[in-house]
């Protein structure tokens, strides 16, 4: 067998089987599924975005329906448990724990029929929700159980967590929106659970599945007064088993469809092979008007009388996140624009329907009542597309962005979804105030004040024990209001470890003795996630918990110092710990739309290939969970192998998660350890022998030239042989061209500083001339940055970076400092031209060099583009340009402009081509990525990703249309895979410079 992750002093591996080396054999010989049972997989599936960490068994990622059952089968003979898991984002710890883990979200993710007539789809468990509603829109229709998780939850997860979303106050809870449900239950076999008649087509049903079904409702029966008199009357609860619909007053209202009874049971009766679903048509139109509220008081008494407007949703966005979503870069625009001065909290009102006048007069009818309230003119109109889905996004993050912030107190979830009447709220709130300040915290709260059940997260330390006691202390007091108020202590996400334990002062011991006969009838021997809503440990014990008692890392056998500036986060390591515990498992990076995040896992769909995979492998790596040299490790530098450090992470985690620069620190730890491969050295010196290779372009380009060397390249260096190599220029950029650049004598209306980096001065060189030339027609005078002492050209360190080569990076980023400091005294903007190599001076430099100098230095850094668009809005720009032949653009943005916000102002810069229609391309990363498109073993990942959106875009493009992309590596990609060329945007406006 293999070891459980260290360290020694946490409770692990009470089975025995964790990493059990026979168990993985037989499983790998039975089933076509991946079987996962190495110590860097199992520590992957160890979290969710729980308080929890309990190593699995192992995890099997089934490829079929009969991979689950011989998995089903094997575990039940071996007396193993399971777990069935989707996106892993469960906030109560419903997917984690010492068990076999069958990862449905890879392959078992189908739609397996809709029947738009009926308004009913049939889908796997793992089918990602957005994935769905795709799929569904040509119909009209769509699945109205909409969690702020929606582009990453799966239909299985959310029917087992009963999931409701912002819409339940119109369409119910899960539910209430699943028809059916095909188990396989602990006995191998299967049985669909869906409304039935009385006699339960006895003639039909196996007599085992007929007894069970007997027994389920001779308990309903027997417990139908308990039920009346124990089960709050909230639609939000989720707590417990849902045995209400087992009885005989659910029978006489036609809510006896057994489906209920396994919607929200967390995996602990069953698998959910297939799920039958209600769906809705879509409402084409909708409006919002996001109310302002002085106190936080005043938002909770308001949302009783705003209901009654017949909204679609009323959300709470409380101070600490308005001021949190500030802080981050991709929300602040859609803050402030959402804000009116200086409110306490707000209420979003949402309203849908088919046309625009009834819904902007509700809108109207929600000022006039703001204004009875006493709030006039507290409401900001959402009526346009683009600010309600801005807007939509922000609330999706919501919890995310409470956990940006920086330090060890976090908001925890515990208590995170009680839900109370409307009448009852504003009180409740208040009261659990006073609970957090008795205790010496405070809570953050948002979320889905139209039901009263709102995301309350206290700020506390998890790896302190005494802000663990003021957890526990805090839950039993809050449940204890929510019993006072009659509520429901578990409202919308479940009760997994953090809450089952409180089913029985919640519901009473008969109740909870119910819960037990089901899990019984169902599961006699615990084989489905044991210790879940029933027989569940103390949510307190520490032993389970990802920061347990002995969590830090361990100095005296880990050899590792981070090389990089992370003093921006607080704790050990430099910081550098810190920041990788940003990462709180919500899966954002496994997000379904084309943004940038996470290129990697949209092309492999592995945990491993994930954000928050590779931060939970540094975590456990850098905490001494993994082995005394794990970051330097062979498996650990698989898991960071296909990050193409895009930065999407940087831009697009709620919580921050750098994984571009993280990257970098296990490049340099493996470099230490174990050398840097020639390839690698190849490539990073790229710069320093540049200059000599340039003298000699026919020499350095014989590699695609002659047959046989691209393939001997190949073996020898591991360049793959189906890739071309960048072209060396005969005629590359020489400083002195800047003379003949010059704007006419007092003409000049501006100055800048152009940094022509590596790739463009001795590859695509007229790029820097074209930059120039739009540049000098503009009126600005500029310098070329040149180096200090007169060596050779200026360089942003990159490719250092990328081998892991750090003080060589280091000393091109102090050259490089040294040398652009007379423009910082001057103020000059300093502009480039390749977004990775120009934002390079942005981020790295900082964390290479922190001081004053580097971050002057970044504080002026920008792409011309950047530049250009700047000076357009403010009214600077006269840009003699003319039209184009080409009357339509497509346009690639690079990962690194979208990720430091500068992809706008490329389009913009386009867009001032008179006539020229420009069409960003919806796509994430190219897939090149540096190095990372040339090496044999990753050339395949890289198609994969280009051919993702990128590709089939440029191809599907009529001939006179003009391909953008200002990244070189991405112009690559692009004439590589589709035999097009593309061309940087300041290429595009030399060319429409008027003669």
């Amino acid at each position: 067998m293999s070891a459980a992750l260290a360290p020694a002093g946490r409770a692990r591996n009470r089975s025995g089987r964790v990493g059990d080396s026979r168990l993985a054999a037989r499983l790998a010989r039975e089933l076509e599924g991946e079987v996962l049972f190495d110590p860097f997989s199992r520590g992957r599936y160890a979290t969710d975005a729980s308080i929890y960490q309990i190593e699995p068994i192992g995890v099997v990622v089934p490829r079929r329906r009969a991979d689950v059952e011989a998995a089903i089968a094997i575990a039940r003979e071996e007396g193993v448990p399971v777990l069935p898991r989707g996106g892993g984002t469960s906030q109560c710890g419903q997917t984690v724990g010492e068990a076999l883990v069958l990862d449905c979200s890879k392959h078992l993710n189908r739609v397996l029929a809709i029947d738009a007539e009926a308004r009913t789809a049939t889908v796997e468990p793992g089918l990602v929700l957005a994935h769905l509603n795709a799929a569904l829109r040509k119909h009209g229709l769509f699945f109205p159980v909409d969690p702020s998780t929606h582009a990453r939850c799966t239909l299985g997860g959310m029917a087992g967590n009963n999931s409701c979303g912002a819409k339940s106050i119109r369409y119910g809870l899960m539910a209430d929106n699943v028809l059916a449900i095909e188990a396989i239950l602990a006995d191998g076999g299967s049985c669909r659970f869906a409304a039935q008649a009385d006699n339960l087509g006895a003639a039909q049903t196996p007599p085992a599945r007929l007894e069970l079904v007997e027994r389920l409702r001779a308990l309903g029966t027997r417990e139908a007064g308990e039920i009346a008199a124990r089960f709050p009357r909230q639609l939000r609860r989720v707590g417990g088993y849902n045995i209400d619909a087992l009885t005989p007053a659910a029978r006489a209202a036609g809510r006896d469809n057994l489906a209920r009874l396994l919607v929200g049971s967390e995996g602990t009766l069953g698998f959910f092979a297939a799920l039958d679903l209600k769906l809705a048509p879509i409402k084409p139109r909708k409006v919002m008007g996001i109310c302002q509220f002085p106190t936080f008081r005043k938002a909770m008494e308001a949302a009783r009388h705003l209901v009654t407007l017949d909204p679609e949703a009323v959300e709470l966005i409380d101070r600490t996140m308005i001021d949190l979503g500030r802080r981050i870069a991709i929300y602040r625009p859609t803050v402030d624009r959402m804000v009116q001065g200086e409110p306490q909290a707000l209420l979003t009102v949402e309203f849908a329907g088919g046309e625009d006048g009834p819904l902007l007069a509700k809108l109207a009818e929600l000022k006039a009542m703001m204004a009875e309230l006493g709030h006039p003119g507290a409401v900001v109109e959402a009526v346009d597309a683009g600010f309600q889905a801005a807007i939509a996004e922000v609330r999706e993050a919501g919890l995310n962005i409470m956990m940006s912030m920086k330090g060890d107190g976090k908001p925890v979830s515990f208590i995170e979804d009680c839900a109370v009447d409307l009448a009852d709220l504003a009180d409740y709130t208040e009261r659990l105030e006073a609970v957090f300040r008795r205790h010496g915290t405070s809570g953050t709260w948002y979320a889905h004040a139209s039901v009263g059940c709102l995301h309350v997260r206290p700020v506390l330390n998890m790896k302190d024990g005494t802000d663990v006691r003021r957890m526990r202390a805090i839950a039993e007091e809050c449940f204890a209001l929510v019993r006072d108020y009659k509520g429901s202590h578990s409202g919308e996400h479940g009760d997994g470890l953090v809450r089952s334990e409180f089913n029985e002062p919640m519901f009473g011991p008969r109740i909870a003795r119910a819960f037990e006969a089901v899990k019984d009838a169902f599961d006699p021997k615990g084989l489905f996630n044991p210790g879940k809503i029933v027989r569940s440990p103390r949510m307190d014990d520490r032993s389970l918990f990802r920061y347990a008692p002995d969590y830090a890392p361990n100095h005296a056998s880990l050899p590792f110092t981070p090389v990089l500036d992370w003093s921006e986060h607080p704790g050990p390591l430099g910081g550098f710990l810190g920041a990788v515990e940003m990462c709180n498992n919500n899966g954002t990076c496994r997000r379904a739309d084309p943004g940038v995040m996470c290129p990697s896992y949209r092309v492999t769909k592995d945990e491993a290939h994930l954000t928050r995979g590779r931060a939970n492998s540094l975590r456990l790596a850098i905490t001494g969970q993994l082995g005394p040299d794990a970051i330097a490790s062979d498996a650990m530098a698989e898991t960071m192998k296909l990050c193409v450090s895009c930065k999407g992470c940087k831009r697009e985690c709620p919580t921050g998660v750098d994984m571009a620069r993280m990257k970098v620190e296990v490049l340099a730890a493996r470099a230490r350890r174990h050398g840097v491969p020639l390839k690698d050295k190849l490539i990073a010196h790229l710069p320093a022998y540049a200059p000599w290779a340039a003298r000699f372009p026919g020499l350095m380009n014989l590699r695609d030239r002659l047959p046989g060397l691209a393939a001997l390249s190949e073996s020898l260096l591991g360049f793959s042989a189906r890739r071309s190599l960048p072209c060396w220029r005969s005629d590359p950029f020489r400083d002195a061209e800047i003379a003949a650049f010059a704007p006419a004598p007092g003409t000049a209306t501006g100055e800048a500083v152009l940094f022509v980096d590596c790739f463009t001065r001795y590859f695509e060189p007229g790029h820097a001339r074209d930059a120039l030339r739009v540049l000098s027609a503009a009126g600005v005078a500029v310098e070329i940055a040149r180096p200090w002492d007169n060596g050779r050209a200026l360089c942003c360190g990159r490719t250092y970076l990328a081998a892991g080569m750090v003080d060589h990076a280091r000393d091109a980023a102090r050259r490089m400092i040294a040398s652009l400091l007379p423009a910082v005294g001057r103020d000059l903007p300093i502009l480039g031209l390749e977004p990775s190599c120009l934002f390079t001076l942005r981020d790295e430099f900082p964390a290479l060099l922190p001081g004053p100098e580097a971050r002057a230095i970044a504080d002026r850094a920008m792409l011309a583009t950047q530049y250009l668009a700047r000076e357009s809005k403010v009214g600077r720009l006269a840009l003699p340009l003319r039209p184009l032949a080409g009357q339509r653009a497509l346009v690639h943005g690079h990962c690194h402009q979208k990720a430091f916000a500068a992809f706008e102002d490329t389009l913009a810069c386009l867009r001032l081509v008179p006539g020229l229609a420009v069409e960003p391309i919806a796509s994430s990363c190219c897939g090149m990525a540096g190095a990372f498109g040339y090496d044999a073993d990753t050339i395949d990942v890289s198609l994969r990703m280009a051919e993702l959106s990128l590709l089939p875009a440029v191809r599907a493009a009529g001939p006179g249309a003009l391909i953008v992309a200002d990244g070189t590596s991405c112009r690559h990609q692009i004439a590589d895979g589709a035999g097009r060329p593309a061309r940087h945007t300041l290429s595009i406006l030399a060319e429409a410079l008027r003669p």
